[in-house]
């Protein structure tokens, strides 16, 4: 083991290549990602709900650790691939295997940073990324809420329709100063066997959706006699507040670490939908193989990036990208199966890996074998 990390000068020429690439695959592929998908998904939220300007740039941040988990394996690849490629179109690798270095010797210092690569991707997997992917959500989840508050204005009136455009509450509002609405007044429809009134002196906006305090509440027939009266201390009415429960569905996860996803593995007496719980289960073991992405890529790699003297041009670019998308397709086609209980979670989360690590192992002991 101390051999195994004892740099020489080959080592430390190798990994100085490796790195310089490495940050800009980073770079690259972190923009590319941002550009194709959060990015476009914002610019929707911006133009659609309002959001602000600043909370939108604030969600970009928030999910950059998340995007960059993903671009590390990426970007080791990209880095293997064209250092090795470069090698090989220089004839360093010749000269090296001349001077009887092999190619097992040669990778040793690529092997080494995809480790250190794959602990740092648990890393942040496990502590920045479900910190930040959480508070990204309920921030996504309050700017959206805020586009309800009328702010500044005196005397009006707002409507909540349903799907069919019928009238489901009517809102008057004497006030909103401060996010703090005064004297409100609520005709709520949303049951087609009675109508409820309520009238609150004082009221705001929270998460869930307005908050009002020291409410009395007016339940109606439609007959006109009334049903009940009553006083509520604090009440909450879900005005716009769909956008939790559409978080909710769409929630994979991805705000959990390691240790809060263990319990979901065991799908007994799980008080939660079985699509949540199949795509836990999922996380949970792709927290595992999204690491070992990066050494798998680099056991792929080096064998496609040793190319024939006769080859001329760095090819290391085409096969990163050919490599990205074949992962990918696996990658989409498994979790699905997982998602719907087709193969367990742990085949699910590590069947992109196992097939090309099969793939690039023999490869890789073939070209070692041969050079």
């Amino acid at each position: 083991m101390k051999s195994f990390f004892n740099f020489t000068i080959l080592d430390r020429y190798i990994l100085k290549q490796i790195i310089e690439v490495f940050v800009l695959g980073v770079i690259v592929f972190t923009s590319i990602i941002f550009a194709s998908d959060t990015f476009i998904s914002l610019i929707k939220q911006i133009s659609t709900y309002g959001m602000p300007f600043k909370i939108a740039f604030m969600i970009i941040l928030l999910n950059l650790p998340a995007v960059i988990v993903m671009t590390i394996p990426m970007s080791v690849l990209f880095s293997t691939v064209m250092v090795v490629n470069k090698m090989c179109l220089q004839s360093e690798i010749t000269i090296l295997k001349a001077c009887g270095v092999s190619i097992k010797r040669i990778s040793k210092p690529i092997f080494i940073f995809a480790i250190i690569m794959a602990f740092c991707t648990f890393f942040i997997n496990e502590t920045i990324v479900p910190m930040t992917t959480s508070q990204s959500k309920t921030l996504a989840l309050y700017a959206l809420v805020q586009r309800n508050i009328p702010e500044g204005k005196h005397n009006f009136s707002m409507k909540e329709l349903t799907d069919g455009n019928y009238l489901k509450r009517l809102f008057y509002v004497e006030k909103c100063e401060d996010k703090q609405f005064s004297n409100v007044s609520i005709l709520d429809l949303s049951d087609k066997e009675k109508i409820q009134i309520l009238q609150a002196k004082t009221g705001t906006s929270v998460i869930e959706g307005w908050q009002f305090d020291n409410a009395s509440v007016y339940t109606i027939s439609k007959a006109g006699k009334t049903l009940n009266t009553s006083w509520i201390e604090k009440t909450i009415v879900d005005f716009g507040s769909d956008i939790q429960k559409q978080l909710d569905k769409k929630n994979d996860g991805s705000d959990f670490n390691f240790i809060q996803l263990l319990p979901y593995l065991n799908n007994i007496n799980q008080d939660i939908a079985p699509e949540i719980l199949a795509r836990y289960q999922v996380r949970f073991w792709e927290k595992i193989a999204l690491p070992i992405t990066t050494v798998v890529f680099v056991i792929l790699g080096i064998p496609l990036a040793i190319t024939p003297p006769r080859v001329r041009h760095n090819r290391g670019f085409l096969f990163s990208i050919a490599i990205i998308f074949c992962y990918y397709i696996i990658r989409a086609f498994s979790m699905s199966l997982g998602y719907n209980y087709t193969i367990p979670a742990f085949f699910a989360a590590n069947l992109p890996n196992i097939i090309l690590g099969i793939i690039g192992f023999l490869m890789y002991k073939k070209k070692a074998e041969s050079i």
